[in-house]
């Protein structure tokens, strides 16, 4: 069986060659016979007669200028041929459909406040450093210590100048006595008004070298200039210190400063008294409320930004001066906003831009809408973590594309898939 049905296979396939080849060779005769028929009209047409009559190198010259400008004729109606042959399949193919996530626009809760970057400023610091060098001779404070206004926190040793004190102040008490001594005998006219008059300059210039030298006495002690939160202490006792060096960090820290800066439009928004909210990234969970309690009176030039204090209720004492703060001014009371991820407005130079997703009126197999993007211009407000308000240019409502919406053009087919959507949260927090 397997036998006979070869031998009937290369039977066929032997007419078939064979039926071909017949075809073929009538068909090369047809057209053999045609170039023939058109060759001997061409023979016997005046231009060939013409062309016959010219010179050899003449006609030549003629030849090859009509074979040029078949040749170019031909290249140019090939590529006429493929460019029509190209709009006409993709006319009939139409534009690609895009897979896209949407969601419907709507209004949200919306607190206007303005937004700013500071740095938390001590109510009071100061890096203390001794007016005269000297050895250390006590130092009762540690590290981190709140203290006092007036108490001491680093004693140098002042035994000489004590003594020096007790010195001068025995004079000024002697220079007081001869003074009062001579004020009596100038009662009784035993000695003369010049006589007195320099016994009591003396006692006063005698009395004010111990106030002098008190004062130096005083600035052989440190002592705090307000009351606040001693920083590192590192000083010890036998350590000699000159004068001006930094030995300690004292800083008030409840209440507290933020200081902030805004730009100069902002400025009739902003006004000694309003309420302030400040967070940081070392409590993230925490934020702390206060109050401006200063505008600078004038505008950076450089920056063109006004310069806004706060003051803060600190009285754990969580918030350290140095700290980087986010600010958050609110102004006026809560409005609603129609809000959409940022993800999905196209910021461009010529406007922003959002697709919405519109039904062509047509049905797929399934029976559902068919869906076609449609770009139209908005007009965006301030933005609140992942959204943003959106001012004009769309209403309630409307099926807004939120992500994809990069390789699409006015009537993509659209593919909605909404199992992922971008992050629209008011308020987003880092993920750990």
């Amino acid at each position: 069986m397997k036998l006979l049905e070869k031998i009937k296979t290369k039977l066929l396939a032997v007419i078939v060659a064979i039926w071909s080849w017949l075809n073929l060779k009538a068909m090369g005769d047809r057209v053999l016979s045609l170039w023939a028929r058109m060759g001997q009209k061409w023979r016997n047409t005046k231009l060939h007669k013409k062309l016959m009559a010219m010179e050899p190198l003449q006609r030549r010259m003629i030849i090859m200028l009509c074979g040029v400008f078949l040749l170019l004729g031909l290249i140019f109606g090939f590529n006429q041929l493929k460019t029509f042959m190209i709009k006409y399949f993709i006319s009939g193919v139409g534009l690609p459909p895009a897979t896209v996530s949407t969601m419907e626009i709507g209004t949200s809760e919306w607190q206007p406040k303005l937004s700013s970057v500071g740095n938390i400023r001590a109510f009071r610091g100061v890096e203390l450093s001794p007016e005269l060098a000297g050895l250390v001779a006590a130092v009762p404070i540690k590290s981190g210590q709140d203290v006092k206004e007036g108490e001491l926190l680093i004693k140098l040793n002042d035994t000489s100048d004590v003594a020096q004190l007790n010195s001068l102040k025995a004079m000024a008490d002697l220079a007081k006595v001869i003074n009062e001594r001579d004020g009596q005998q100038l009662a009784i006219q035993a000695i003369s008004k010049n006589v007195f008059d320099t016994s009591a300059a003396d006692a006063k210039s005698k009395q004010a070298q111990v106030e002098q030298q008190i004062a130096l006495v005083a600035k052989k002690n440190l002592k705090a200039p307000f009351s606040g939160r001693i920083g590192i202490v590192s000083i010890n006792p036998g350590q000699y210190v000159n004068s001006g060096d930094k030995l300690l960090t004292l800083q008030t820290l409840d209440p507290i400063f933020v200081d902030f800066n805004l730009p100069q439009n902002n400025a009739e928004q902003i006004k000694v008294g309003q309420e302030v909210e400040v967070t940081t990234d070392a409590f993230k969970d925490a934020s702390f409320t206060g109050k401006i309690t200063a505008v600078s009176p004038k505008v950076d030039t450089n920056t063109r930004n006004i310069q806004v204090e706060a003051r803060l209720a600190n009285p754990d004492k969580k918030i350290l001066p140095g700290m980087f703060a986010n600010v958050n001014i609110k102004l006026g009371n809560q409005v609603k906003l129609l809000t959409l991820p940022q993800t999905s407005v196209t910021y461009n130079p010529y406007g922003s831009t959002v697709f919405l997703a519109k039904p062509t009126g047509k049905k797929d197999k399934q029976g559902k809408d068919i869906l076609e993007a449609q770009q139209v211009f908005v007009t965006t407000g301030a933005t609140r973590g992942d959204q943003v308000a959106i001012l004009k240019g769309v209403e309630e409502g409307a099926t807004v594309v939120t992500s994809g919406q990069l390789k699409l053009k006015n009537g993509t087919p659209l593919i909605i898939n909404n199992k992922v959507q971008p992050a629209n949260s008011p308020n987003p927090k880092p993920q750990e």
